[in-house]
């Protein structure tokens, strides 16, 4: 046989070896089976999961992770990659698009390397189309971070959206595009679909000036029926979802009825609402962190604020129990701005208010990728599925907060993180 022909055979086959890596799990959730596997060995091929449960390929690459447990790359619903942390009106008025833009490299980055390889980023809140260009730069290798859909601008009426109480001699940009009638809602998705938008995002109810209590969030209805189904019928022309903020009832129901795919926050939700979701599929989103996070601080936050935010949290809490006693699909959200080290204090309120650990690790794997309508690529550890996966220190049946612990990730094949 040629020279030349044995030393092609040898780069063939030493190049195959090396694009094959074996993981051998402690622990394993795959994401579709409310158990947890041990001592399982998952064989990764290129960027696709090739094997589960098989014997080591001669060659391959092998990644300890026997004493961690494994799961699919961890799925959130409901993030905001361009704001970051400081108050909102400051990040809208006083902070220039580049500086955001620059921010939100940086969130992305600590998105994925807390285990999280797939998010919808629910909107840019004043950045327009910034999470499209995002999402394209991390497509393109330019940026490190997760997949991304994009919800890109979201849509409110006129008069229902932040921020409230200045001037009507001055012209103040507002976190959302606002779109009114029939006419006006239609070109309104048709121009975010035409700037990159994957899903579009509407705030079903929203607060008004003036209107206040110190025990609650108040919100009123703001888009009609008519309003939301043209929006529904428009996005559905390109295979877009619509994803709805929403607090009461009333306004969710009008928004269920009109075909939106989910329902975002819902703290004031009652049963005939959770019983219509059901009926008509529409996940929840119920992001727990948005309503909890600071009140462990109390220096940080004005007592009349703190008082609102107790009364929203229990009540929120309420909420949460009821859904788990109702078929709702709840998808798992942080409704967090890029600082996703904290994400796994969802994880622990969820399991906190009631749901099983199990059962909230699926909601951040298959439930959060059917949301998406990416459950034939990720969400689950399985033959043929794209190579994400995260591994935690610990175990978080028996521990929640392990979810915290990150310590491998792996996106596409290309690990990003590893002990």
């Amino acid at each position: 046989m040629p020279r030349l022909f044995l030393l092609a055979l040898f780069w063939t086959a030493a190049a195959t070896a090396q694009d094959v890596t074996a993981i051998r799990c402690g622990r394993l959730f795959d994401g579709r089976n409310l158990t947890l596997r041990e001592n399982v060995t998952v064989i990764v091929a290129g960027n696709r999961i090739r094997e589960v449960g098989g014997a080591i390929p001669p060659g391959a690459r092998v990644i300890d992770l026997s004493r961690a447990t494994v799961l699919p790359g961890l799925v959130d619903s409901h993030t905001h990659m361009y704001l970051h942390g400081t108050p909102y009106e400051e990040a809208l008025l006083k902070r220039s698009l580049q500086y955001r833009a620059i921010w939100a490299t940086v969130a992305a980055r600590k998105t994925l390397l807390a285990g999280f390889t797939s998010v919808r980023d629910i909107e840019t809140e004043g950045a327009w189309y910034g999470d499209a260009a995002l999402r394209d730069a991390i497509n393109d290798g330019l940026v490190i971070g997760p997949r991304m859909q994009a919800a890109t601008r979201a849509l409110s009426i006129t008069g229902g959206y932040t921020p409230y109480g200045y001037s009507p001699d001055v012209e103040i940009p507002h976190g959302a595009q606002l779109a009114d009638g029939i006419d006006g809602v239609r070109k309104a998705v048709r121009e975010q679909l035409a700037n990159g938008a994957d899903l579009i995002k509407i705030y079903a109810d929203h607060r008004r000036r003036g209107a206040h209590d110190p025990d609650k969030l108040v919100a009123f209805p703001t888009f009609s029926f008519d309003e939301i189904r043209t929006i529904v019928e428009e996005a559905s022309k390109t295979g877009a979802k619509v994803a709805a903020h929403v607090y009461h009832s009333q306004a969710a129901q009008t928004a269920i009825r009109a075909g939106v795919a989910s329902l975002e926050h819902g703290m004031y939700l009652d049963d005939e609402t959770f019983r219509l979701m059901a009926e008509k599929g529409v996940y929840w989103v119920p992001t727990l962190m948005a309503y909890l996070q600071g009140l462990d601080e109390p220096a940080r936050i004005a007592p009349e604020r703190r008082r609102m935010m107790l009364g929203t949290t229990s009540r929120h809490k309420e909420t949460f129990q009821r859904a788990l006693k109702l078929p709702v699909k709840i998808a798992f959200g942080t409704d967090l701005s890029g600082n996703h080290e904290n994400a796994g204090q969802e994880f622990v309120w969820m399991v906190e208010y009631g749901m099983k650990p199990l059962e909230v690790l699926r909601s951040a794997t298959l439930t959060a990728a059917e949301l998406m309508g990416w459950q034939d690529r990720v969400g689950t550890v399985e033959a043929g599925k794209l190579a994400d996966l995260t591994a935690v220190d610990g175990n978080p049946v028996t521990d929640i907060a392990a979810m915290k612990r990150a310590v491998f990730v792996m996106k596409d094949g290309v690990v990003y993180k590893q002990p």
